[in-house]
């Protein structure tokens, strides 16, 4: 490749918030030429993705005019349907295209020039990068940029903590009764250190449990927010403002990205977790960015930021300009 020219990028998801977010971020680090797409893909395609069945171009159901020439020099995916098509897209192109895929794709990482896989994952390969946690934007330009987007969190009493509420993970709901423990410790840790607290759920906290959430922080100095009905998500302005944050134990994303503004960060694990979580819990406990409710720790840690090195690794391996 002319390492003068500008790699063109597609970046291909399911649309869900988090596969665009990773998606995103490693394609920001790597080129501003990019094409976001949103895959859909039929029954029975869909089912068995990334493996592929025969006459791919009908899995599109007709809406595959995205997917066509000139192609990119990359292609970016992350989640199961990014992972069939950028799967297809390398060999569409004969090649052309450079396929990147994130996250472990469940079969061999052959089908693609490189996968990018977090090391709880567990997958090895010649092809293969290993972050600790997921891929995400945040920096000290990111979070000096939410927190002017939000900077009426200024006036809010410190120490601010945020508390961000996942929910529901891959098949397993979260009961309330687990909810409600991580709502009580959270309480207890805001009464040992005063402030105020930003709580914010995500899409998977289940509905059920969003009326429990804003009663247990009634009262206190602070915010909730559940939905578009509070206002615009103030989920970055959390992240930039908090001195200290509580994040719920079943997502990847959260965990990584709290873990990203070098501020304490404390969990509550009230049963056990799938084996792939648990492991990468004690990679962020083991690295001291992950604690306990009532840890006592330093005021700052050391952030986790990957996406700018696992992007001079990805143009190293594929020979991608700067």
């Amino acid at each position: 490749m002319n390492e003068s020219a500008t790699p063109s990028c597609w970046v291909l998801t399911d649309g869900a918030a988090g596969n665009r977010r990773q998606a995103l971020a490693l394609a920001e680090a790597l080129t501003p030429s990019i094409r976001e797409i949103v895959v859909e893909l039929r029954p029975p395609w869909s089912w068995v993705a990334p493996r592929l069945l025969p006459g791919s171009r009908l899995a599109l159901g007709g809406r595959d005019d995205a997917l066509l020439p000139p192609w990119p020099t990359l292609a970016i995916g992350c989640g199961r349907v990014a992972a069939w098509a950028t799967r297809q897209l390398r060999r569409w192109s004969g090649g052309r295209t450079l396929a990147v895929q994130l996250l472990d794709p469940r079969i061999d990482p052959r089908h693609w020039d490189l996968v990018v896989a977090p090391k709880h994952d567990e997958l090895s390969g010649d092809n293969v990068l290993t972050s600790l946690g997921s891929l995400n934007p945040i920096d000290g330009i990111w979070l000096g940029d939410a927190r002017a987007g939000f900077a009426a969190f200024a006036e809010l009493p410190s120490p601010r903590l945020g508390v961000l509420i996942g929910g529901d993970m891959h098949g397993r709901p979260v009961d309330a009764a687990t909810t409600a423990a991580f709502l009580d410790a959270a309480k207890s840790r805001h009464a040992r250190d005063g402030g105020s607290l930003l709580v914010v759920t995500s899409r998977r906290t289940p509905a059920a449990q969003l009326p429990m959430i804003h009663a247990a922080f009634a009262g206190l100095p602070g915010f909730v927010w559940t939905s578009s009905a509070d206002g615009p998500n103030p989920y970055p302005g959390v992240l930039g403002w908090s001195d200290r944050l509580a994040v719920t134990p079943d997502s990847v994303n959260m965990l990584s990205e709290a873990c990203a503004t070098g501020r304490p960060v404390h969990t509550l694990v009230s049963g056990p977790l799938p084996a792939k979580l648990e492991r990468f819990h004690a990679e962020l406990r083991a690295t001291r960015r992950l604690h306990d409710m009532d840890a006592v720790t330093p005021d700052m840690q050391e952030p986790l930021r990957e996406t700018v090195a696992i992007a001079e690794k990805v143009r190293a391996h594929l020979g991608l300009g700067t």
